[in-house]
């Protein structure tokens, strides 16, 4: 079995690789390499680049939860959710040109779009628990969804983020939660209304707080988004 620290070089090895690189270019002993292990090695730790990615995304997950603040318990549940997705972009800042990489691929790689894809709405179904949101079933899984979409709008304001207290990526975080919200309420009038049949419809204080509601404005198009 491959050990931890292994695993972490070749992911770290991927990642770097993708900062200037197409995704798919990528073979398996470039990575090899980069990680200084061998093919063997590397073959013993993953069955490919997908699996590096999903455990990537898995280690941006336990950092954040790791992270949780017990203070924010009696805030409400915006606030919960917008402190644990800016604890997100903090996990994510020394991977910032590996995720503008990955991006930039996704654009011309449908395959990897999908499994980027799937790796966020998994991402988001933890980040929704670790919010106090947790919820199963297929109206889980749509609010996963839901909310995975809105991340990676506002991941592409992250990406292009210069300010240091990254003022716009909470502006354009605050909206998009405030979207979700509305949407999420009538989402649940309707499960209401249709009874039984719509439980089965897909459906210490943080240094940032949301800033004042912004005038509205349109978002830009959704992309799939990384971790």
């Amino acid at each position: 079995m491959a050990s931890e620290k292994q695993r972490q070089k070749i992911v770290d090895g991927l990642l770097s690789l993708v900062s200037d690189r197409e995704f798919d270019r990528i073979g398996f002993g470039e990575i090899a390499d980069k990680a200084g292990l061998t093919l063997a090695q590397l073959r013993q730790a993953y069955d490919g680049k997908f699996a590096m990615l999903e455990d990537f995304t898995r280690r941006i997950d336990q950092e954040v939860i790791g992270e949780e603040d017990e203070g924010m318990e009696a805030e409400p549940v915006r606030d919960r959710l917008f402190d644990v997705l800016m604890r997100r972009f903090d996990a994510l800042a020394p991977y910032k040109a590996a995720v503008a990489g990955l991006l930039r691929s996704a654009r011309r790689d449908p395959l990897l779009a999908a499994a980027l894809n799937t790796n966020a709405v998994t991402s988001m179904r933890w980040m929704l628990s670790a919010a106090g949101l947790d919820r199963g079933g297929l109206m889980g899984l749509a609010r996963a969804q839901a909310l995975a979409l809105a991340w990676a709008r506002v991941l592409q304001v992250w990406l292009e983020e210069e300010d240091p207290g990254l003022a716009k990526t909470m502006k354009a975080l605050d909206a998009a939660l405030k979207r979700l919200e509305r949407i999420g309420r009538g989402a649940e009038r309707l499960e209401r209304a249709l009874g039984p049949l719509g439980r089965c419809l897909p459906g210490g204080r943080r240094r940032r707080t949301p800033p004042p509601p912004p005038p509205a404005e349109s978002s830009p198009d959704a992309a799939m988004a990384p971790a």
